[in-house]
């Protein structure tokens, strides 16, 4: 499922995580426990943001190499790590890679389904407001589709 959606036209993701939770608490009613982004949202302010909120936050601070993996983290933290270090240490952990993980199980699938399973590589519109447009009638339309599913799947 889709809880909340947001499309720019600008490339870096960072100033949009604050609207993206904004929009998830007013879907979902409530604060997320937990909140997953890549390395694209990472930011300080942004940590700040989420912890300041009571939001356990897992965001990425750099991107892997295809296969790469770095050492997990052991022992006590060190003192000296600015936050950075600290979420990238916290992503090391058994828990943050079992956390970071469900990233592909959650928010991937909806791009491949949408680019392979109803062929949208491209948008037909043009404009900011009609791409928005037509980006919520497609992830209105993902929805009805896993909400139709799971009903026929339950009957």
């Amino acid at each position: 499922m889709i809880v909340a959606i947001g499309l720019s036209n600008q490339a870096p993701d960072v100033e949009h995580l604050d609207p993206m939770l904004e929009r998830t608490i007013a879907s979902i009613g409530t604060l997320p426990a937990t909140f997953i982004a890549d390395a694209g949202y990472w930011s300080e302010a942004n940590a700040k943001a989420c912890s300041d909120r009571g939001i356990d936050a897992y965001i990425s601070t750099g991107r892997l190499k295809h296969g790469e993996q770095r050492a997990p983290s052991r022992g006590p933290i060190p003192k000296d790590l600015d936050a950075k270090g600290i979420m990238a240490r916290k992503l090391r952990s058994k828990n943050g890679r079992e956390v970071y993980a469900m990233r592909k199980a959650i928010v991937e699938p909806v791009f491949g389904q949408t680019k392979e399973n109803r062929a949208l590589r491209r948008f037909l519109l043009r404009g900011l407001e009609k791409v928005n447009g037509d980006w919520s009638l497609i992830s209105t339309g993902h929805n009805l589709l896993k909400l139709f599913r799971f009903s026929w799947a339950v009957t």
